[in-house]
């Protein structure tokens, strides 16, 4: 079709590229890829398929945040040049309050890089003894026989676990929470956790540490692809503006079990999120109908009314207060996502998203 006559309102619809100089923000970037190099917790043990997020950790302080270490840990960070990382956390009961449910399991995984393997060791073994010592009377250390470099610690009584491991040029930080305190258990779920970490970080294939600062911010121009109101000024941004490997869907998801297939049946590859659409890209047109199909039964949302004269679309209203509509426009490999506040808003996103896929290939 001609998709000059659709209506696109002032939305950006012609063939475009951004700028791939990425500002200075490679560090991110490479954290960014590293998505792919943690493995959802449904890996681990299929009961923990409770997809609790993830979070791309481009300093020492967001490894902090976003992890149970203490704060003694960031001058290890930054002495032995931490450079990137991702944070991943899943359980097999939703979060009460924000926390995780005592009554259940909860792992946070964080892989980290370090500029060399050697660099990676002695973070590994300083960030131990960092995080044990803040309460040293307290604390005891524990091995793993399966992984003899590993480092482990807990606090009798107290039913959670934590592990660091380096490896490669990475270090692998493990924050492992049970019902209940028992030494053995939670060191059973420690080799159950690194059992299934350790190969998916070993498949990753990171960057070499002297080419992250030239990393391209979109070399597939999948955020080119990708439906926003105005193109200038767009920077790296994990939340607003990146490009994330296949399992970021994953990662976030209440079924992860359900995703994991979803994803590796239509062959997705990449997810591009700019001003909070999407696209998605999967092996083939078929694909993408299958996938659109699945997402909107899996996440419950009712059928709403298409937009006129967008070919292979669906609309559907969803439990959002700030976007209740949603549309999918497929258009060959890709999919796009997009989110409006009333039906006519996200019906007109869908149109222009449709005829910038079209005009992008």
């Amino acid at each position: 079709m001609d998709v000059r006559t659709l209506d696109t309102g002032t939305y950006p619809v012609n063939f475009y590229s951004y700028d791939n100089s990425n500002g200075g923000k490679g560090n991110t970037l490479e954290g960014i890829r590293m998505t792919a190099a943690v493995a959802p917790t449904v890996r681990i043990d299929p009961k923990l398929s409770i997809g609790l997020g993830g979070s791309v950790l481009t300093t020492p302080d967001d490894v902090v945040n976003v992890s149970h270490l203490s704060s003694a840990v960031k001058g290890v960070l930054t002495d032995r040049g931490f450079l990137a990382g991702f944070a991943a956390n899943g359980s097999d009961r939703d979060n009460v309050k924000g926390e995780p449910d005592p009554a259940g399991t909860n792992i946070t995984t964080r892989v980290l890089r370090f500029p060399t393997a050697d660099a990676a060791k002695l973070a590994a073994r300083e960030l131990e003894d960092a995080d044990f010592n803040v309460a040293l009377n307290l604390n005891q250390k524990l091995t793993l026989p399966n992984y003899p470099d590993a480092y482990a610690h807990w606090r009798p009584g107290v039913p959670n676990l934590g592990v660091t491991m380096a490896r490669k040029d990475f270090v692998i930080s493990l924050f492992i929470i049970r019902p209940s305190a028992d030494q053995q258990d939670l060191l059973s779920w420690a080799k159950k956790t690194l059992d299934a970490q350790v190969p998916v970080l070993d498949a990753f294939n990171e960057t070499p540490a002297d080419q992250i600062s030239r990393l391209p911010v979109d070399p597939d121009r999948m955020l080119a692809r990708t439906l926003v109101s105005d193109r200038d000024h767009k920077t790296v941004d994990p939340d607003n503006f990146a490009v994330f490997p296949a399992n970021w869907l994953t990662l976030f998801a209440d079924d992860m079990t359900f995703w994991s297939k979803l994803v590796a049946d239509n062959g997705v590859d990449e997810t591009s999120v700019a001003d909070g659409n999407f696209v998605i890209r999967v092996r083939d047109a078929q694909a993408g109908a299958d996938f659109v199909t699945g997402m909107i039964g899996n996440l419950q949302e009712t059928k709403a009314p298409a937009p006129d004269k967008v070919p292979d679309s669906a609309c559907t209203h969803r439990q959002s207060d700030k976007s209740p509509t949603r549309c999918y426009v497929r258009y060959k490999r890709y999919v796009g996502v997009v989110n409006g506040t009333s039906d006519a808003d996200a019906q007109q996103q869908a149109a222009a998203q449709y005829a910038l896929l079209a005009n992008s290939l």
